[in-house]
């Protein structure tokens, strides 16, 4: 147990930040631009090759002030400093925190009790580089001699939502004459698409489960492992030539079928969602190759040595992270708008939906007492131009306050005539929009009937971030993904939650354990659930 400390809510910076508020909450961002003429040069940061203009947000200098002042009153500086430690920063688990290590460079220095995992971590990035120039040329070939075309990742959660997003996002980069596919969902329908149209000989699965024993993976695992034998003759042979896995499970990977030299280990330092540049990672690899793994590292780096060294005040994660909570606690905003302006980042928000409310979805604090502030807004998004037509309505002209992250690419990867300066003119204008709206005499002014002028009426004073950077490269996703990673640890440093566990994910499991085997029963059950619970299973047992 650690010891108590001051409650949050307590300390002087959020007391002052309290009154602060009460001062600013009605100021209008129209007219905090047109008392600082400069307003856009001085609110923003930029480091780690990221450009952050914050300026679009409902905050003074003085605002800035009292949020820094919160962070050093918290000690922010010494829980990140004991994170890059390997403190055991994950107190109900009692681990480390350390997927900075994940993409340390060779010779670096990082201990967890008393041993430098950084040479580790590098055995495996050289052993996931070997086999994948093996698989990618064609030395690796399944049961029948033919070369492998097809990848497919079956993971849940982190060992999911990293790498189809990965994937998404580097497509550019991949190698195009194999098909790469991601199975989570223990939904059949998942897995029978995946394969629908594929040849067992020529399709490699990474089983990723750091138990090998994850209920939903490998359900789909013992699935693929049926399809793959029934399409190769039925020898068990076959599955170590059409299998890998990503797990700590040495004996249940064996089991399975699968070589263990073709096993790839992870660290329970590393949390699942923070987890797509581990061997999680393996299927990024083999669809954009090592060079480019090592770019996505080297950016994931950079940004964490921007995050551990840079001032607060100009420190990328730090205010962003900042600017949620302010929303978020005094605000009362309950939701965050992540809109990439790239199409490759389509599957970003959902990543980041896993990263953030995983992480900081929390009602207690480290000692166990129940926050009397509210933690862990709702992450949410699609890529632009599409949100413009469907939910952007609501953030410009509902009744909801809705801080919005804008993230752009001065060029593109596929220039295509003005399709680009047209993206682009979006982003600008809809942050624009969002934060200077249209007044009833402006609407008037254009020739709207007194009627009609109400619904034409953009009060403005929604905030948003704008994040923009050169191009959408390997190296710039992994600068992308760890500035929403530090993000998120200065939020519940700040909040004095654990953002690492995730006990919130296994009460529902424990009990579908139990429910499986009452809808399976080729008798009638005895049920002790709740009476809804009860009559469900019933009901499907009758019908199924």
């Amino acid at each position: 147990m650690t010891p108590a400390i001051q409650s949050l809510t307590g300390r002087p910076a959020w007391k002052a930040l309290e009154a602060h508020f009460q001062k600013v909450r009605d100021l209008h961002l129209r007219q905090l631009f047109a008392d600082d003429q400069e307003r856009g040069e001085r609110f923003v940061v930029e480091g780690a090759g990221l450009y952050l203009d914050y300026s679009k947000n409902r905050i003074t200098s003085e605002t800035v002030s009292l949020l820094l002042q919160l962070a050093d009153e918290c000690g922010l500086r010494d829980k990140i400093e004991a994170m890059f430690r390997g403190d055991k920063i994950n107190i109900t688990e009692n681990r480390a925190v350390l997927h900075v290590a994940l993409r340390a460079p060779e010779g670096a220095t990082i201990t967890v009790d008393g041993q430098n995992v950084v040479p580790e971590v590098h055995a495996v990035l050289d052993k996931m580089a070997t086999f994948s120039e093996r698989v990618r040329s064609g030395v690796w070939t399944g049961h029948t001699g033919k070369r492998i075309r097809n990848v497919i990742n079956i993971g849940i959660g982190g060992s999911d939502l990293g790498p189809v997003m990965a994937y998404e996002a580097l497509k550019r980069y991949s190698e195009r004459s194999m098909t790469f596919r991601f199975v989570s969902n223990v939904d059949g329908t998942d897995f029978a698409e995946a394969v629908q149209d594929l040849d067992p000989a020529e399709t490699l699965f990474i089983v990723s489960s750091k138990t090998f024993t994850t209920l939903e993976t490998m359900t789909n695992a013992h699935s693929a492992r049926d399809w793959a034998l029934k399409g190769l003759g039925g020898d068990t042979k076959a599955v170590a030539k059409h299998f890998v896995a990503v797990s700590t499970n040495a004996a249940k990977v064996s089991e399975f079928g699968i070589d263990t030299e073709n096993m790839f280990g992870f660290w329970d330092w590393v949390g699942g969602r923070y987890s797509m540049d581990s061997a999680i990672g393996l299927s990024t690899m083999l669809a954009v190759g090592p060079d480019n793994f090592k770019a996505l590292l080297a950016g994931f780096h950079e940004m964490d040595e921007h995050f551990r060294t840079a001032p607060f005040e100009r420190n990328l994660p730090v205010i962003m992270g900042l600017l949620a909570l302010w929303y978020n606690d005094f605000f009362k905003a309950e939701t965050v708008a992540v809109l990439p302006y790239e199409q490759y980042l389509k599957r970003f928000p959902a990543y980041l939906q896993q990263l953030t409310m995983e992480s900081n979805g929390k009602h207690v604090t480290l000692d166990g007492a129940a926050t009397d502030y509210a933690t862990g807004p709702i992450y949410w998004g699609e890529p632009g131009t599409n949100g413009q037509h469907s939910f952007y309505q609501l953030i410009h002209q509902g009744t909801r306050l809705i801080p919005c992250d804008f993230i752009a690419f001065v060029k593109t990867l596929n220039p295509l005539g003005s399709h680009h300066d047209i993206l682009l003119a979006n982003v600008f204008a809809q942050s624009e929009a969002l934060a200077f709206g249209k007044t009833p005499e402006q609407v008037k002014a254009e020739g709207t009937p007194d009627w009609l002028a109400p619904h034409r009426v953009f009060e403005g004073n929604r905030p948003s971030n704008t994040i923009l950077t050169q191009e959408l490269t390997p190296n710039a996703l992994g600068k992308l993904v760890a500035l929403y990673e530090h993000s998120v640890f200065t939020q519940g440093a700040i909040w004095n939650i654990d953002s690492f566990d995730q006990w919130g994910v296994e009460l529902g499991k424990v009990l579908a354990q139990r429910i499986i085997p009452e809808l399976e029963s080729k008798t009638e059950p005895e049920l002790n659930h709740d009476s809804s619970t009860n009559s469900l299973i019933r009901r499907y047992r009758k019908l199924k």
